[in-house]
């Protein structure tokens, strides 16, 4: 019981580092919660401030969610390896999605998911991964592609991982919700047709 909470705590710290927030102010100067969707995410970064900043902030959350899952494999106990990294992923998203750090504000918790799903679920994720390629290349709306890839994704690990898996198909139901969730707002200017695609720019000045 200890060391889920352990783990749970560390995923979740790990989790509240705010990658975008730390690009935007570390490299130009910008809060980039003040500008475009007022996300932390790498989309809004590349919305604000361009290419480079947006990678390197993917990278940050990405790896956020990659280096919990690989924790957590060293430290969980034999009996139950599969929740004990379902915990420290899950605690990490929501580390992300609000952080620590900006006052349990955040991100919508994309990449830093992706991360913890390319370790737990690499089949499944892949099928994930190309479902969003192909709704972003079709829309080019970033956050419906995310929205459908991740509610998509509990049905592929069932389908490629099978019941031995059900934690992780589980784990994607809450993560989908999560996602979905923190998305609602951009659900409403998909609506109403005010929803930026990907590559705009929005002005800083």
């Amino acid at each position: 019981m200890l060391t889920f909470l352990l783990l749970a705590v560390l995923g979740y710290v790990l989790g509240s580092i705010p990658g975008g927030y730390i690009v935007g102010k570390g490299l130009k100067g910008i809060d980039v919660r003040k500008y475009g969707s007022g996300n932390i995410g790498a989309t809004n970064v590349l919305r604000v401030i361009g290419k480079g900043p947006a990678f390197l902030a993917f990278l940050i959350d990405f790896g956020k969610g990659v280096a919990a899952i690989l924790i957590a494999e060293i430290f969980s106990p034999q009996a139950a390896p599969l929740i004990t990294k379902s915990i420290a992923g899950l605690a990490c998203i929501c580390g992300h999605n609000w952080s620590f750090f900006l006052k349990f504000r955040g991100g919508k918790g994309v990449a830093t998911s992706a991360g913890v799903f390319l370790v737990l679920t690499p089949l499944p994720f892949v099928f994930a991964l190309l479902t969003m390629i192909a709704v972003v290349g079709i829309t080019k709306y970033v956050s419906l592609g995310s929205i459908i890839s991740a509610s998509t994704l509990p049905f592929y690990i069932w389908t490629f991982m099978g019941k031995e898996h059900l934690t992780y198909s589980f784990l994607a139901c809450i993560v989908a919700a999560l996602i979905i969730f923190r998305h609602s707002s951009n659900l409403k200017r998909l609506l109403s047709g005010e929803e930026h695609k990907l590559g705009e720019k929005v002005k800083t000045t």
